[in-house]
């Protein structure tokens, strides 16, 4: 199954390597990532396979939004068809 992580925030070193770290440490593999700053605020989508995950989708989620909470950034994670279905007209 693949989803979409979502991660918004102010700029800071190592906001990449923290979060992949923790995707990794789930056996979670990167699909895709962009990325990109806009005058401090840093925005960051990526497209991951979780069907390998050590972990169950909601622990996966709440181990996210834990990192978020110790870097002052907003980290969610959701399905990708849920994803799609939100961003689409």
């Amino acid at each position: 199954m693949n989803a979409i992580v979502t991660v918004l925030g102010q700029d800071k070193v190592g906001i990449i390597a923290a979060v992949c770290n923790r995707l990794a440490s789930y056996n979670v593999n990167i699909l895709d990532i962009s990325q990109t700053i806009l005058q401090g605020a840093f925005t960051m989508v990526m497209a991951v396979d979780v069907s390998a995950s050590t972990a169950a989708f909601g622990e996966l989620g709440k181990a996210l939004n834990a990192l978020g909470d110790e870097m002052g950034l907003s980290i969610r994670i959701q399905r990708e068809e849920i994803f799609d279905a939100m961003h689409s007209i």
